[in-house]
């Protein structure tokens, strides 16, 4: 069950939110192109931090000390993601104090079923704390808002997942290439991918096409067989598949945004190898770049924006047929289609403008 907004003006003495996390693609382009009464406060660094880390920390935000600390400093608090560390007894202090403060929770529930924890039942504990406690919720497709709505009978607002890619470059036009490229990226194999029966079939599909091609990426760490994170499994068959010219496979680092994006405009499909999940930012990425994305039937990514689906879940393993029949349709109806600077230009100042419009409420 969704809600639906009315957008006010903008509010003359300011939102100030307090945004786990603000730094993220997604949350700094729900906010407003141009100033509109809506203040998302920094990520505070952990002590110690090195200002130069790239690695992950859990949100300094979610300790309810820094509640009690900062609370004269914002006027809500918006969980979007972060809290994998956080047990429910911590999640539930974190709620307490808000409450102690006066502090509206907003809560985007991203995520139904957590891709990084390999048991559901970690982040289903997190969910049975966060989602009764919120005063407001959001989720990105109407399914998930279903399936809220039917554990929870909450109703919850459905807002669309802005772009990903920054706006000036949706008005470039993709490089031009022959042929037909299909790729998977393997990352760093979080827990929600199979790789391996995706890519055969892949491999198999890819070689009855015309000019077609299959590329593997992984990361470095996978691919070490001094690293803990080594695929012992998965990457002697990768590269068995590679030297029998049945794919390239690609080792590398961690892209930043540019080579990512130059990646994804490489490709005519990029294919998630997904077995549970729920929304996809990198299949926003791909329908700003116009490159057709094959998602599976788990989760709500075919909600999202138009994509090729295929059947692969981890109760039913992987139906073969509808995947072979998503990559040949793919290479039938390409070139896939591309966002527009207008469009998504225009949807991220209705984004903004509902979450504004929430804010107000909830405040009221």
């Amino acid at each position: 069950m969704s809600a639906h907004l009315s957008f006010p003006e903008p509010v003359s003495q300011g939102i100030r939110v307090a945004s786990v996390p603000a730094g993220h693609v997604y949350v700094r382009h729900i906010a407003a192109p141009r100033p509109d009464g809506v203040t998302r406060l920094a990520d505070p660094r952990p002590n110690g931090a090195p200002s130069t880390s790239q690695r992950w920390w859990p949100p300094v935000m979610l300790d309810p000390a820094w509640v009690d600390a900062h609370h004269r400093e914002f006027d809500l608090f918006h969980l979007h993601f972060g809290f994998d560390a956080q047990r429910p007894d911590q999640l539930a202090a974190l709620v307490d104090a808000l409450k102690t403060h006066g502090k509206p929770l907003v809560y985007t529930v991203h995520d139904l079923r957590n891709p990084h924890q390999p048991d559901p039942a970690v982040h289903d504990a997190a969910l049975d704390v966060l989602v009764p406690a919120a005063d407001r919720l959001i989720t990105l497709t109407a399914g998930a808002a279903h399936a809220l709505h039917g554990r929870w009978g909450r109703t919850v607002t459905v807002l669309p997942h802005p772009h990903v890619v920054e706006l000036p470059r949706l008005d470039r036009a993709r490089p031009p290439r022959q042929g037909f490229r299909v790729g998977v990226h393997a990352k760093s194999l979080r827990a929600n991918m199979a790789v391996l029966p995706v890519v055969r079939v892949l491999a198999e599909t890819v070689a009855e096409l015309p000019a077609a091609q299959l590329q593997v990426n992984v990361h470095r760490d996978v691919a070490d067989p001094d690293s803990r994170s080594y695929a012992g499994e998965l990457m002697p068959a990768l590269r068995d598949l590679a030297d029998r010219g049945r794919l390239t496979l690609t080792v590398h680092d961690y892209f930043d945004d540019t080579q990512l994006w130059e990646y994804l405009e490489s490709l005519d499909l990029s294919v998630l190898p997904y077995v549970f999940g729920t929304h996809s930012g990198w299949l926003e990425a791909c329908h700003d770049l116009g490159t057709a994305v094959a998602a599976p039937d788990c989760g709500f990514y075919a909600q999202q924006r138009p994509c090729h689906t295929y059947g692969h879940t981890q109760e039913g393993g992987l139906d073969e047929e509808s995947l072979r029949k998503a990559v040949l349709t793919a290479f039938e109806e390409r070139p896939a289609p591309k966002a527009t600077l207008r469009r998504r230009g225009g949807e991220r100042v209705e984004i903004a403008a509902a979450h504004r419009a929430l804010y107000t409420d909830v405040l009221r």
